[in-house]
């Protein structure tokens, strides 16, 4: 319990990123050390995301070699590689128990309700030093970037989602209040990206859960109380842009393309001639090396990962995502306590894949808990499968532990439902 107490603190953590190192990275390398001593399994089940993350980082160590001057690049190897060890890390503690995806999410709940409203308040003047949670006249919470802060949001905004979706009304206050302020900093954040990706996210749980649930009693209900929950997010919106500096900044944000965009030497022909130099550098030209020759950072992260790792750290990153779907989307239907989780982690992972075609998403500390969200539950179905063909119960129901899945609602939490 103690340990998975740590686990939550540590994801909690997550949500406040204003100075580096943040106090996340000084706790999950206390905190992952600490476990490695006394015990961290690595299971096989997820030696394809630890393989590959390797590889990944090789890329870019070789990368370093082309540079004249190293610069400050080996912390900032060091900082991906950290990253990749959390993803590994949380993957593995989720395969060891079950139990500590209801911790995670909760935890990750917390933390973005706080920030959210640290946003929220700073960016209308509410509390004392305020703006420190805002940046260019967006909110930003207790982050240094409101493109990363809007991003953070969403997933908790998921759960909430899910949770009234599937809960009963006793609880439903409480996770409309937590919705209005998630969605309201994901707005506040002015990140075309996080507008991008909570949309897509959003329509596509809803489209799943009518995939999985059969009664028609359940659907009529998902598709009314989604249609109530985007009528409401409307009328949030609407009310905010009564307020001038909110309407100014979101006429100008809401433009599909801005003028850094498509200009000469903008976003978009950057992309080009990275992806032109990377034919011709097959090792990359180094970590930032790009950013600190044009101006502006690639802002994309298939191009990122051509430039500061390499063919090496591109292939790597290729496979790493085509596995992880195709075995998220293989189990993603499959009546099992961590369902629930497996499907909002995988959703809002394919979101953060897509808007990583506009924005780099290389060093956001989320996206790598998503990711071992994501295997964890990947290596749960492997272990489960295994002891299926040997005839043995799964480790979760034999030692008679509860489901996590019971806390969302419509999640089969016994053995034999989760047998089918």
């Amino acid at each position: 319990m103690l340990a998975s107490l740590c686990v939550a603190f540590g994801v909690f953590l997550s949500g406040f990123v204003i100075n580096e190192p943040a106090p996340y990275e000084l706790f999950l390398v206390a905190l992952i050390g600490v476990w490695a001593l006394f015990g961290l399994r690595l299971s096989r089940h997820i030696a394809p995301l630890i393989a590959l993350y390797v590889v990944f980082n090789i890329g870019g160590m070789f990368s370093i070699l082309t540079m004249e001057e190293v610069k400050g690049t080996p912390m900032y190897m060091a900082v991906s590689l950290f990253l990749a060890f959390t993803a590994m890390f949380f993957a593995a503690i989720i395969e060891a128990d079950q139990r500590r995806l209801l911790l995670i999410f909760r935890a990750y709940v917390a933390a973005a309700i706080i920030t959210a409203l640290l946003g929220i308040l700073g960016y209308f003047g509410a509390i004392p030093g305020g703006e420190v949670f805002t940046r260019y006249d967006r909110a930003m919470g207790a982050f240094q970037d409101p493109n990363v802060f809007g991003p953070y949001l969403v997933l908790p905004t998921l759960y909430l989602m899910h949770g009234l979706l599937t809960g009963t009304l006793k609880a439903a206050p409480l996770r409309v209040i937590g919705l209005m302020v998630l969605v309201l900093g994901v707005f506040l954040s002015f990140s075309r990206a996080a507008w991008g990706l909570l949309a897509i996210s959003m329509v596509l749980l809803v489209l799943t859960m009518l995939i999985k649930e059969r009664t028609g009693v359940f659907r009529l209900k998902i598709l009314v109380m989604s249609l109530l929950g985007f009528l409401l997010l409307i009328a949030a919106i609407i009310v905010a842009l009564q307020f001038d500096q909110v309407a100014d900044l979101f006429s100008d944000r809401a433009k599909l393309v801005q003028a850094y965009d498509g200009a000469r030497h903008g976003r978009f022909e950057r992309h080009g001639i990275g992806f032109l130099m990377a034919m011709e550098h097959p090792l990359g030209i180094g970590p930032l090396e790009f950013g600190l020759m044009w101006g502006e950072d690639t802002h994309n992260i298939w191009l990122k990962a051509l430039m500061d790792y390499g063919w090496l750290g591109f292939v790597s990153y290729v496979a790493l995502m085509i596995w992880t779907f195709t075995l998220g989307l293989r189990f993603l239907l499959r009546e099992r306590p961590w369902q629930p989780y497996l499907m909002l982690a995988l959703i809002v992972l394919f979101g953060h894949t897509l808007i990583g075609n506009v924005i780099d998403t290389d060093h956001w500390r989320h996206f790598y808990l998503l990711m071992g969200v994501v295997w964890g539950c990947i290596a749960l179905e492997m272990r489960w499968q295994a002891a299926q063909r040997h005839g043995n119960k799964p480790a979760a129901v034999h030692n008679g532990q509860s489901s996590p899945g019971r806390t969302l609602p419509q999640a089969r939490s016994t053995a034999s439902a989760a047998g089918r």
